[in-house]
């Protein structure tokens, strides 16, 4: 594939690092297969654009929003922004005209965005694609991508999207790292014994869950249990959760790791929430007890914890230490019980074809009218 590609992506201590990890993942086949690749990334407060450039691509980077900025309240995901909607699309359409020119691709991954956002920047944007799981407002894009399990599945977006817009829905199409790919192709068969636990609450966990599943699993008890934290850079308790670790034996500290893959493949059982590690999890057969983090996680826990993929303590405010602790006990006591939801998870993905091979393969098809042309 050739052609330039644009992604407007943020990350922060709000938002996470789940989005331009899915992102990034895109990035990487779209450039391996000959295009150009830049990010368009605002400066918040726990961003990933060192990461990114890291990785080796170019990112706009967007002005942090001064103090007395305003945003609309009154829409859920207005604060993600961080300034105005507006602003967001005109400073984002000069950036590209200025060091792009026009984008084959624009890859929109914001809740906060609608058709309002899209319809400016289809000026420099032949075709655009999002990528959402709400499926709460409209969208002027060729391609939308939810990779998330719903029961109603591409019937949610009925009303919000053009009529020749193509719908990639389900978990079949997950944006998922390579190594995920690789670790699949050698799983070991769980048969529901647990040894050994992965915590991890997403990159930058703010309300801090990691601390709270470490308390629940403080003693290490008669099965000689062992835990294996990860956290992201940006995790606002890193320090404090490698101390807890560094006292306890059975604790093993990861700090933004590059090993996702191995440690879920190796453990027996996850604690986490239900965001985008929720489709690595199940890729790996990995059964996982979860806690809801995020209004737009309620959904995914309740469809997968529906079919018996994971189970669902709730939202965060309401899960102590001890529901974690009683539900690990729980499952330690039914291996038949933990298997199965091995099986179910790893049922999700019925494709040979790795989710994001699909993806790419519907930006490259040449079917559908660009918008430059149609204008």
């Amino acid at each position: 594939m050739t052609g330039k590609i644009a992604i407007r992506v943020d990350s922060s201590d709000l938002i996470g690092t789940g989005h331009v990890m899915r992102c990034l993942t895109l990035a990487g086949f779209l450039r391996e297969r000959g295009a150009e690749v830049a990010f368009v990334c605002r400066e918040l407060s726990g961003n990933r654009i060192d990461f990114i450039e890291s990785e080796g691509y170019p990112v706009l980077r967007m002005s942090a929003a001064s103090p007395d900025t305003r945003v609309d309240s009154s829409e859920t995901y207005g604060r993600w922004l961080a300034v105005p909607w507006q602003n967001d699309a005109d400073e984002c359409l000069r950036m590209i005209k200025e060091h792009c020119g026009t984008v084959d691709w624009l890859v929109v991954d914001n809740y906060a965005l609608d058709q309002r956002w899209e319809s400016r920047l289809s000026q420099v944007a032949d075709r655009i694609m999002v990528i959402d799981d709400l499926a709460d407002r409209p969208h002027l894009c060729d391609l939308l991508l939810d990779q998330n399990l719903h029961h109603q599945g591409v019937q949610r977006y009925s009303g919000w999207l053009p009529g020749e817009c193509e719908l990639l829905v389900g978990p079949r199409y997950a944006l998922l790292r390579p190594e995920f790919i690789r670790e699949r192709a050698t799983l070991r068969v769980r048969d529901g014994a647990i040894g050994r636990i992965l915590v991890f609450y997403g990159g930058s966990d703010p309300t801090n869950e990691t601390e709270k599943a470490l308390k629940a699993l403080a003693t290490p008890g008669p099965t000689k249990l062992t835990v294996d934290v990860v956290v992201g850079s940006g995790n606002p308790a890193a320090e404090k959760i490698r101390m807890f670790a560094a006292e306890h034996s059975h604790v093993n500290y990861h700090c933004q790791v590059s090993h996702m893959a191995s440690l879920m493949s190796q453990a027996d059982l996850a604690l986490g929430g239900a965001g985008t590690a929720t489709w690595e999890r199940a890729y790996l057969g990995l059964p996982a007890i979860i806690t809801v983090l995020a209004n737009n996680q309620r959904e995914v826990a309740s469809q997968c914890a529906a079919v018996d993929a994971l189970l669902n303590l709730g939202w965060y405010e309401n899960v102590q230490e001890s529901d974690i602790e009683a539900a690990v006990q729980k499952l330690m006591s039914d291996p038949g019980r933990t298997a199965r939801m091995s099986r179910k998870a790893y049922s999700l993905f019925d494709n040979e074809t790795p989710g994001v091979e699909l993806v790419g393969a519907a930006m490259m098809s040449p079917s559908g009218v660009s918008r430059q042309s149609a204008q």
